[in-house]
């Protein structure tokens, strides 16, 4: 394997890597896509961004992808960065690619926003993935349960802001 660089995504045209790499993802994990590009741009290019992203190149091949965004905590007294997806191909895993992507989202959240903390959801059948997050510190959240609200409930929510 020759040498893995990583690069922010900074401008629209590393959209179509980003999304090819979150699209092996919900592949690797048996998930619908509903993401595209154009949803993308909005999220990393929009007035107000509400997700970054970070591709892991092997020259021209596409190797991992990491998304996150900055989120707060008043109970921590700090930002930190919540990383909804990361996705390494699987001719780059074993390397410790992705230690550095997570490495990388991690410098840049704190450089960027000033984070102290990094959370990260992964699937009960995703048991790879979870010793691998355990490997590196992640440990499981305790008493608290992730509580999520659909579309349907969205919109009617945003309704009871008038």
């Amino acid at each position: 394997m020759s040498e893995i660089s990583l690069r922010v995504v900074d401008t629209p045209a590393d959209l179509p890597l980003l999304d090819e790499g979150l699209r092996r993802l919900s592949v690797d994990l048996g998930d619908t896509h509903k993401g595209d590009v154009a949803l993308l741009e909005h999220a990393l290019f929009g007035a107000h961004p509400s997700a970054y992203a970070t591709l892991a190149m092997e020259g021209d091949d596409l190797r991992g992808v990491a998304l996150y965004s900055p989120t707060l905590s008043t109970v921590r007294g700090a930002a930190g960065v919540y990383v909804s997806d990361l996705w390494v191909a699987p001719e780059g895993r074993g390397h410790g690619l992705g230690r550095r992507l997570l490495a990388g989202a991690a410098m840049l959240a704190a450089h960027w926003w000033n984070a102290k903390w990094l959370t990260l959801a992964v699937y009960e059948h995703s048991t790879e993935s979870r010793k691998f997050y355990e490997r590196l510190g992640f440990g499981p959240q305790t008493g608290a349960t992730v509580m999520k609200l659909d579309a349907q409930g969205f919109e009617d929510l945003k309704g009871h802001a008038r």
